[in-house]
Formats: C-alpha cells, sequence, structure tokens
C-alpha cells in the first residue's frame, strides 16, 4: 500500500491555498521506493493523487 502524506503549507496574507503531496515511487530497475513531492493547489489534490 502506498504512502500518502498530505501537509497543507499556508503562508499569511496568500490567497491561494497549497498542498504538498508526498507519494512513493517504486524504480523498475531496481525495485528500490523512493518518494516524489509536489506542491499542487488545494483544489487539484484528488487529480494528482488519482495519477
Amino acid at each position: 500500500m502506498a504512502k500518502k502524506v498530505v501537509a497543507t503549507l499556508k503562508k499569511e496574507g496568500a490567497g491561494n491555498e497549497v498542498v504538498k503531496v508526498i507519494r512513493t515511487v517504486k524504480s523498475p530497475k531496481t525495485g528500490a521506493y523512493s518518494f516524489k513531492e509536489e506542491i499542487v493547489p488545494a483544489d487539484r489534490v484528488k487529480d494528482v493523487l488519482a495519477k
């Protein structure tokens, strides 16, 4: 099961909310897992996790 961590990043006075999404990705060559981090708008989180 993939590890999904979502943390919100908020700055004072910022109008847009962004979310940091961290996913595990398995390497096809070695089979080792690595983490991929993305900062996306809060309304697109479900689209990014559905990939």
